[in-house]
């Protein structure tokens, strides 16, 4: 009986192989129709049933002109198919759709194409990213998408390959090394197309790296230009007239570090100006004294613009001179025409890290206004007609000597989730958030072989296990959904939100807003007055931005779900306020009258605290903290209090060995799991010093835990 039965079994395994291959076939014959010939004109017209580019249209205003789901119908809108994931990470892709065939990247930089009617997966590509990229990646392994172009698919990958595939077949047609090393550079944005262009930018900008955009052959992968962001070693001289110019903003030996200035974002190209706009990051290291930095640092916390065909410099404006708080100006560039004072303008708009909206000329880069979102208190006023910001003395924390509470933080008041511009409302939707972030300078700093380069003291910032300063932290720290009235510079309506690190935005021609948030739900609002009309629990935080498709007439909704990035792994206590349980990485599909269901989620494991006995002296310990603050916290979160993706340190068991903790620390036994050797910059008794320390923070929480327990 057993034996007929495992018959049966293989006869059936056998006869679903046959079906899964029929379908793989008919499949790469649609996906082969699917990609042919598309050109620059087709991504250029951004047809209203499909969605091209990154940003849906050049202008990367994320508004679709479909009316099929709108506000009346909204409430039918049901989970047409859904789509499990293979990486357990954060997912910040926004998905391209091209002839009835859907294309997205995932976290660690796969690919993968399915039929955008059906979920029927097409094919799928691993680019086997090495897991040690982790520990130079800042923000996780994420990927916020791929470009399509004559068809090829084009993905850049998190350890820096720029790697085109047959849109067909998902096989590799080329693959290049897009940035200069692998130990200071990754890779998480977008590539866009540019007149046959593939362009695209970098991260690292806390690891050594020399900002820059360049731009390559879509056919051949060849390297066409390359603009750097910031000047390089003033003795051998610099390779144009404005990186000679923004050397004379610069002072100290800041070319040993890099500089900065990475482009790991914002990349929008207006065809009417010819003109490619990119946003910068942040100088580097953040705290300018370690490496005598002076002066605004150009380009640097910047948009920059250059010439499409060239990549020569067009002009520039500078959002945050002299940065010291991480604002990068890397959150999405924005381009329509819009009518201030009457008069039509041709504006880009830009609501970055540092808490304004900003509204520039796209051909000139002329200042027109910017207006704070949220509150801000590095600055105290803008120039009205320079667009210079009136720093405030505190906030130069360096020159004080003394801790600054920064609002907005170095999350940003507005990071990468992208906006959406809706041509109807003439409204800019910004995901915002509310979330302070203390600095102090850290005392006799160097650069080190690994980890951050910051310059600031995270252990003197770090949350202490204090139930009142923990739940003060937790309620000032919150999020919003923004509707900005552009042509007046002010807020037109406001959604609040429990936490920060929500989803990016998707307005259409049907007076909608589409937006995941951190608690895991999906959420519809009318455009015009920010009214919730429709929600749907995705069973884990989204922060990836929604798209949206049709497909024979019939409107499609499509967003990735899956909890993660920088907040997360970084932000401890305050990551877990509002999120969703756990990461739960799915490609998520709705249309109309769809009653699709997700299979129930699996119950959260309880992690109870059990730390070994304390041991090591209060200088060993204050030493092991300072330790964890600089080498450990950017993965393992602030006061070694882990979010959803990373492992929390208070609840290992290696804690309890000092052996087991060197093998990993020192001898990089988990390095294929993305935890590299330290000992470049860690010796033995560091490492023990370390473990004293996340001894003392696991009995810490415990006794916290317990005293709310008996509350």
């Amino acid at each position: 009986m057993n034996g007929m039965m495992r018959g049966k079994a293989s006869s059936a395994r056998r006869l679903v192989g046959v079906i899964a291959a029929l379908a793989l076939v008919a499949a790469g014959a649609g996906a082969a129709l699917a990609a042919r010939g598309l050109t620059g004109a087709q991504i250029a017209a951004s047809p209203a049933h499909e969605w091209l580019s990154y940003g849906r249209d050049y202008g990367e205003q994320r508004f679709s002109p479909l009316t099929g789901v709108n506000a009346d119908t909204v409430g039918q809108l049901g989970l047409a198919w859904h789509a499990d994931l293979d990486t357990a990470r954060g997912q910040e892709a926004t998905p391209l759709v091209h002839k009835g065939v859907l294309y997205v990247s995932t976290a660690w930089s796969m690919v993968k194409a399915y039929d955008a009617a059906t979920g029927a997966p097409l094919w799928a590509y691993d680019p086997h990213v090495p897991r040690e990229t982790l520990a130079r990646a800042c923000c996780d392994a994420v990927n916020r998408g791929v470009a399509l172009y004559g068809g090829k698919v084009f993905v850049a990958t998190l350890d820096g390959r720029l790697i085109a595939l047959k849109a067909s077949t998902g096989a590799v047609a080329w693959s290049v090394r897009a940035v200069p090393n692998t130990r200071d550079y990754t890779i998480t944005g977008a590539p866009r197309i540019v007149k046959g262009r593939v362009v695209i930018g970098e991260g690292g900008a806390e690891y050594r790296a020399r900002g820059y955009l360049a731009a390559y052959d879509a056919q051949t992968g060849k390297r066409v230009w390359t603009f750097y962001t910031v000047p390089g070693n003033p003795q051998r001289g610099f390779e144009s007239r404005a990186l000679a110019a923004a050397a004379k903003t610069w002072a100290g030996n800041w070319w040993t570090l890099g500089g900065g200035g990475t482009v790991w974002d914002a990349i929008t190209y207006d065809p009417r100006t010819n003109l490619i706009l990119f946003g910068t990051g942040n100088a580097e290291p953040w705290n300018p004294a370690p490496m005598g930095r002076k002066g605004d640092n150009l380009y640097t916390s910047s948009i920059v613009a250059v010439n499409a065909d060239t990549g020569a410099y067009a002009w520039h404006f500078q959002e945050t001179p002299e940065d010291r708080w991480d604002f990068d100006s890397n959150a999405q560039i924005t381009v329509a025409d819009v009518v201030i004072d009457g008069q039509t303008r041709h504006v880009a708009m830009h609501a970055p890290k540092n808490g304004h909206v900003y509204v520039l000329d796209v051909k000139t880069g002329q200042f027109l206004s910017a207006r704070p979102f949220v509150p801000v208190n590095w600055a105290s006023a803008i120039d009205p007609v320079s667009g210079r910001p009136a720093i405030n003395p505190a906030a130069r924390y360096e020159r004080t000597g003394k801790p600054w509470l920064s609002a907005p933080g170095a999350i940003g008041a507005h990071s990468w989730q992208p906006q959406s511009y809706s041509q109807a409302t003439g409204y800019l939707y910004i995901p915002a958030n509310i979330a302070a972030f203390p600095y102090v300078a850290a005392a006799g700093w160097k650069p080190s072989a690994i980890g951050f380069q910051t310059g600031v003291d995270a252990a003197a910032t770090a949350m202490p296990a204090n139930v009142v300063v923990r739940e003060g932290a937790k309620a000032a720290t919150t999020g919003a959904l923004i509707a900005w009235d552009v042509a007046h510079q002010r807020q037109a309506w406001r959604v609040d939100q429990p936490s920060p690190w929500n989803g990016g935005v998707l307005s259409t021609a049907g007076n909608l807003v589409f937006q995941g948030n951190a608690e895991g739900n999906f959420v519809a609002y009318s455009a015009d007055q920010g009214k919730l009309l429709w929600s749907f629990p995705t069973q884990t935080g989204v922060i990836a931005a929604p798209m949206t498709y049709a497909i024979k007439g019939q409107q499609y909704v499509a967003v990735l779900a899956g909890w993660g990035g920088v907040w997360d792994v970084a932000a401890g206590v305050l990551a877990k306020k509002g999120a969703a349980a756990r990461n739960i990485s799915r490609l998520l599909v709705f249309r109309l009258g769809a009653d699709g269901r997700l299979p129930p989620p699996p119950s959260p494991a309880r992690m109870v605290l059990d730390p070994p006995p304390p041991f090591g002296t209060v200088q060993q310990i204050a030493h092991g903290a300072g330790l964890y603050a600089r080498y450990c916290s950017a993965c393992h979160g602030d006061a070694a209090i882990a979010g959803d993706l990373n492992p929390d340190l208070r609840h290992s068991g290696m804690i309890g060995s000092a052996q087991a903790l060197r093998l990993v620390v020192l001898g990089g036994q988990l390095h294929q799991l993305g935890m590299v050797s330290f000992k470049s910059v860690l010796t033995a008794s560091d490492a023990e010093a370390v473990r004293a320390y996340l001894v003392h923070r696991a009995i810490e929480d415990k006794a916290l835990e317990s005293k709310v327990a008996t509350r």
